[in-house]
């Protein structure tokens, strides 16, 4: 566990013994070497993030960098802040992360009930108090109705449930996980071919023959004139140069809270002669966009840069959008201009050329405008549901019939639509 001294580092160490991991090196990235890191002989490490450490973490890249070894980067700032069923969540994230599975429900959420209505007989409100592993979930489920707005259909007070542990947070990651996309949501729909007639349909053929003795009647043809008609000072030459203008599109990243992780796994998997720009945005608190330029920089096969307005977009480039900076498109193409943050972002992109990510943490706000974009011949998916901090925004995607994948998925899936 690398990080420096502090609320993150405690937090972190936390979780690790919450999921009984055990430690075998804790320190800060400057106090040691990659020979030291490596005698310690980590199967995972997992490092709180912040700038200051990041030098540090250049002469440890030999071992960060081996394939026997899975890095884990959390945000120290968010880190520290993790209190209660936040950091209880994140601990079965982590745990989900290092052995390599999608289960991410709290101890107790995947037991069955131990009792079943008799088929064909009714169930009364008692039988259903009295069944002690389904009462807990009602209860959640009232609780959880209490936050609908009040023209909503049900309230929880048509629920009357004795008052019990609380257990929303289970219910809410059980309804995620059943509601979790299928891993393979990229095969082709089926496509419906007609039936060929049948051959008595035709007749034997036998019976066919030549049409004989049909006079055939011949016309003088004339020639079309078409100069009475307006031409609206259109050319072929015009049209040809509109076609050529055509603005070039691009994919949009959106990611938040849990993104970090799920970028550079993006990244990191699209290859070097991919020929599009890729336009990440990610709110960061205190503006650390550089930083990021240079984090994403060391996994990225394409180039990395900070956008800045007035910068036209180049294909094959990575692009790191602070705040304040939307995209225009003019004669030339898409370019960077000042902009009020997200919502500049989508409307701007040619619909039939680009393609919108929502990653984990993405803004729910988002989803119409990436819908609507979709619906005009953009490609849009979201990140799904196993190994994702927070999927909302993508799980609204998939119900709209909308593809998932987990990031490397995805990328494969671009450089696909897209090849070099």
């Amino acid at each position: 566990m690398l990080g420096r001294s502090g609320p993150a580092r405690e937090r972190m160490r936390e979780a690790l013994s919450l999921i009984g991991a055990r430690v075998v090196l804790e320190d800060e990235p400057g106090a040691i070497d990659a020979r030291t890191l490596a005698d310690a002989e980590p199967a995972a490490v997992l490092v709180a993030l912040e700038p200051a450490i990041e030098d540090a973490l250049e002469a440890l890249e030999p071992v960060l960098n081996r394939p026997d070894v899975t890095v884990i980067f959390d945000e120290a700032e968010l880190a520290a802040r993790r209190e209660g069923w936040d950091a209880q969540r994140w601990a079965r994230h982590l745990a989900a992360k290092l052995h390599g599975h999608g289960d991410v429900l709290p101890p107790g959420a995947e037991q069955e009930p131990s009792w079943t209505p008799e088929p064909g007989l009714p169930v009364t409100p008692a039988e259903l108090h009295s069944a002690q592993p389904v009462a807990p979930h009602l209860q959640a489920a009232a609780q959880a109705l209490d936050e609908v707005p009040g023209d909503a259909l049900f309230t929880a007070s048509t629920l009357s449930l004795a008052p019990e542990e609380d257990v929303v947070v289970p219910v809410i990651e059980r309804a995620h996980a059943l509601l979790e996309p299928i891993d393979a949501p990229f095969a082709d729909a089926p496509v419906d071919t007609p039936a060929p007639a049948p051959a008595s349909a035709l007749g034997d053929s036998s019976t066919w023959g030549l049409v004989e003795d049909v006079a055939i009647v011949e016309r003088p043809r004339s020639e079309a004139q078409f100069d009475h008609l307006p031409d609206g000072g259109l050319s072929l030459v015009d049209l040809e140069s509109a076609a050529a203008t055509k603005a070039q599109g691009a994919v949009l990243v959106m990611a938040g809270i849990g993104g970090p992780d799920a970028i550079r796994r993006l990244l990191g998997a699209l290859p070097a002669e991919f020929p599009r720009a890729v336009l990440i945005r990610m709110p960061l608190d205190g503006g650390q966009y550089g930083n990021l330029v240079r984090q994403m920089g060391r996994v990225s096969p394409l180039p990395v840069e900070l956008a800045e307005a007035g910068l036209a977009l180049a294909p094959g480039k990575a692009y790191i959008l602070p705040d304040g900076v939307g995209l225009v498109i003019g004669e030339a193409g898409l370019s960077f201009a000042e902009g009020e943050g997200s919502a500049v972002l989508v409307p701007a992109l040619p619909a039939d050329d680009s393609a919108v990510l929502l990653l984990s943490g993405a803004s729910e706000a988002l989803v119409p405008d990436v819908l609507a974009l979709a619906e005009q011949g953009a490609w849009v998916a979201g990140q799904s549901a196993e190994g994702c901090y927070d999927p909302a925004a993508a799980a609204r995607l998939v119900q709209q019939g909308r593809p998932s994948g987990d990031p490397v998925q995805l990328a494969q899936s671009l450089a696909e639509r897209w090849p070099g």
